[in-house]
């Protein structure tokens, strides 16, 4: 199970990863849209954009419909969530560690203040 998650996590931020594919995601987030409409923005060709999109829809970040001609897109958060989930984890951990650091140079700076000398006479 771990080794199963662990690879759905490697491919989810290596799509992740890519600039490109971050920027198909935002606009995806604001609603369905066909693969022309994303390709818009980009400074390449069709083929190009759609292999960002085939990485998207390979991890499950991407939802693709065709109706007729037409290849309607639209987000699909189930995947992000997990990563967000596994961040999360990680996140609580590092807020405790630096809240504990925090607490620590606050004590010091309050002996410093009481001690200005830091404690040696001299």
């Amino acid at each position: 199970m771990v080794k199963y998650q662990s690879d759905t996590l490697d491919h989810i931020f290596s799509a992740l990863s890519d600039p490109t594919r971050r920027a198909i995601l935002a606009r995806l987030a604001l609603g369905e849209t066909t693969v022309s409409e994303l390709a818009e923005p980009f400074d390449m060709s069709l083929p190009a954009v759609s292999k960002h999109l085939k990485v998207l829809e390979g991890v499950g970040l991407l939802v693709r419909e065709r109706q007729g001609r037409l290849h309607l897109c639209q987000i699909d958060g189930a995947p992000m969530r997990e990563a967000a989930n596994w961040i999360g984890r990680y996140r609580r951990f590092w807020d405790t560690q630096l809240d504990s650091l925090a607490d620590y140079l606050e004590r010091s700076n309050t002996n410093n203040r009481k001690n200005p000398s830091g404690g040696k006479n001299g």
